[in-house]
C-alpha cells in the first residue's frame, strides 16, 4: 500500500442540550465512526481526519451550552467489553456516503 495512513483510536463522547445539534453530531461523527453506543464512539482517525472532526463539531454545537471530549487511546491496548459489545477495530477502509 502506497502512503499508508497511520491511525488513532479516538473515543468521542458528548453531551449535547439542544435535541437539534444532537442530531446533527450524532449524525455527522457516525460518518468517522467503527462502533459506539448513544453519545459514545469509538473512532480510529488519522490526523487530518481528527482535524475535520474536531472543525466540523465545532461548527455545530454551542461553545456555551454542549460538551464533546475527544480522548486519545493507545488501539494496541485490550479494552475490556461486557455484554455483547466488541472489541474496537480499525477497518481496512470507511465507506462515507
Amino acid at each position: 500500500m502506497i502512503g499508508a495512513m497511520t491511525r488513532t483510536l479516538y473515543i468521542v463522547a458528548y453531551d449535547i442540550s439542544n435535541e437539534k445539534r444532537l442530531a446533527k453530531v450524532r449524525y455527522f461523527i457516525k460518518n468517522f465512526s467503527t462502533g459506539g453506543q448513544r453519545s459514545v464512539y469509538e473512532c480510529f482517525l488519522t490526523d487530518e481526519e481528527l482535524e475535520r472532526v474536531t472543525e466540523g463539531l465545532k461548527r455545530i454545537i454551542h461553545p456555551f451550552e454542549d460538551r464533546i471530549h475527544i480522548f486519545t487511546l493507545d488501539g494496541r491496548s485490550k479494552t475490556h467489553t461486557l455484554g455483547i459489545a466488541i472489541q474496537p477495530q480499525d477497518p481496512d477502509f470507511f465507506y462515507i456516503g
